[in-house]
This record gives C-alpha cells, structure tokens and sequence, in this order.
C-alpha cells in the first residue's frame, strides 16, 4: 500500500517549501495564511492614508495601538475559549464592571496595587461563575453568558449610580506612558497575545482546548478533565477581561456609565471570528486574531478621519468585516487541505 503525505493545514502549507519554483498566480494571495485579512487592511490602509495625512503620523498610529490593545486583550482570551467550544458574550461587561469597581475604589483612597488584585480576583470570580453554569448545567454558553452580560452591564450602572468617577493621576502611567516607543497598554497586549499563543501550540492545556472543540466526548474518553478544562478556560476568559477593564480605566481615567461592555465584546467577537476561529471549536489562530483587531482599529480610526457621519459608521464597520470575512472564507476554501 502506497503511503501519501496528509493534507496540510492552511496555516501549515502556506509555510512549508514546496522544493518547486512558482510564480505569481492570481490565487497566490488567497493560499497566503489570512490572505484575506491582509489584503482588505491594505487596501483600507492605503485609502485612508490617500485621503488623511494625519493617518500615518506617529501619533495617530499611537493612538490607535492603544485603542485596539484593550480590545486584543480580551479577544486573546476569547479566541482559546473559543478554540475549545466555549464562549463568553460576558467579557465586555465583566470588563465594565472591573472597571467600575475599581474606579469607585480609587477614588475613594484605596492604593493601586490593593485595586489592581481585587479587581483581577472580581473579574476570574465573574468568569469561574460563568463557567459553573456552562458546565454544570446544559445552558448553552452563548445563552448563559449572554444572559450575565446584561446582568452585568446593569451592575456597572448600579456601582457608578450613573454618574462619571474619575481616578486623578493614578494609573494613568499605564494607559499613557511608553517603552522604547510603544505604548505600554501595547506591550501588555503583546505579552498576553503572546501567552495564549504559546499556550495554544506548545502545551498540553492549549492542545486539550483543541481537542474538547473538535469533539468534547472523544476528549473526555481520552482522559481529559473537561470539567476542569471548561472552569479554568472561563476563569482564565475572567482574568483578561478584568485585565481590560483596567487598561481601559488607565487609558480613560475616569469610569463613565455605558464604558465596555456588550458592544466591547461584540467587537471582540468580530475580530476573533474574521481572524478564523471557529464558532463550533476545533481551530483557532492567534495570528488570525491579532489582524482582526488591527483591522477594525483601523477601520474605526479611518472613518473618524474621514469625518463620517456616526449614523453610516455601524454600516460601514459591518460591510467592511462581511468583506473580509468572504475574502477569509474563499482564502480558506482555496487552500491545500481546505474544504
């Protein structure tokens, strides 16, 4: 019996040397891992800097990095989640809450560090509750955690009793200041990107996340600890969305009413979804998602720019994510091993 070498994923045969010249093809672009995904930030890029010089100054470029860290932060957390079956509609308002809580702590004399760790421990109890119920009841994840969205949304309102808390100089060294020229917020954003990247990859935790998303009952007859697996995916999706939270009250300094939440995390989902993680679970890309970030920063910073109108920014936001998430979905199609 002949032996044939296995189809390659996307992400796989993209990178490896065919041993064979090849010249540009009209295709080539699409079997380029995330093809689509570059190809639509390019050319929305390019418009925007045609059309806005202030596109491409240093400090536009700044600010938008800082805009789309807190964002990247929580999508990182969802896209393991994600990777695994699960999900969490909850992140953006837990976000909120942390938020919150932790201005109305500063403001009333508490130390920053005393702030930061009981904010961090608010937000994984949040997530750990949400993975309770997931678990242990046969409540879909997308019910369950949409439900506690709006719970928690309404408990943001209650903690600021709707009025706007601001937390003077305080933490603002975190949403303001830079290393070597980059943005703080970004390199706390890089790092956690970076963390659940190698946790996908290299180790048992990000593999049993793979496997429990391609099919949850061969896993478990395979020896994996679901429930365990399910618990601390959530409480880890909790963390990093506390850890939002408080990126997003640095870079602010002040908590208002309606900051985060659902449409936060509905960003997030976009990103993560357009970047090629899987809604059903079994595959997911931190690579996918960083550029699903980027291009809806960008997106949103064009339009601001460009100076249209709020009432067209949801519609163009939206037609540009279904472009490229065709694009994305011919590019997956048309690549070895796709199907």
């Amino acid at each position: 019996m002949s032996l044939k070498t296995p189809s390659a994923s996307p992400d796989v045969a993209a990178d490896a040397p065919s041993g064979k010249p090849s010249g540009l093809t009209s295709g080539k672009l699409l079997r380029i891992p995330h093809g689509g995904l570059v190809l639509v930030l390019v050319l929305v890029a390019v418009f925007t800097a045609v059309q806005a010089d202030s596109f491409t100054t240093s400090q536009n470029l700044l600010n938008v990095l800082r805009q789309v860290s807190v964002n990247a932060v929580i999508a990182a957390g969802l896209t393991l989640l994600m990777t695994s079956g699960g999900m969490d509609f909850s992140m953006g308002s837990n976000a909120a809450v942390t938020l919150s809580v932790a201005a109305q702590l500063l403001h009333s004399g508490w130390s920053t560090p005393a702030v930061v760790v009981v904010s961090l421990a608010l937000a994984t109890a949040i997530g750990l509750v949400n993975g309770l119920v997931v678990t242990f009841t046969r409540v879909a994840p997308f019910v369950a955690t949409l439900a506690s969205a709006m719970l928690l949304d309404g408990v943001a309102l209650l903690v600021l009793d709707g009025m706007s808390v601001t937390i003077g100089d305080k933490m603002t060294g975190l949403g303001n200041d830079k290393l070597a020229g980059i943005p703080y917020l970004t390199v706390v954003a890089v790092l956690v990107l970076a963390l659940i990247g190698v946790t996908m990859k290299f180790t048992t935790f990000g593999r049993d996340a793979f496997a429990m998303g391609g099919n949850e009952h061969v896993a478990r007859l395979s020896g994996i600890n679901v429930p365990a697996r399910k618990l601390a995916l959530y409480a880890l999706a909790g963390v990093l969305a506390g850890l939002a939270g408080l990126m997003l009250l640095s870079r602010l300094g002040a908590a208002a009413p309606n900051t985060a939440g659902l449409m936060t995390q509905l960003t997030a989902v976009a990103a993560v979804v357009i970047g090629g993680t899987s809604l059903a679970g079994g595959h997911g890309t931190v690579l996918g998602t960083v550029l699903g970030v980027v291009l809806l920063g960008v997106v949103a910073n064009a339009l601001n720019l460009l100076q249209v109108n709020s009432n067209y920014q949801y519609v163009v936001t939206g037609g540009v994510l279904l472009v490229a998430a065709v694009i994305n979905e011919f590019q997956r199609k048309s690549a070895p091993g796709g199907h």
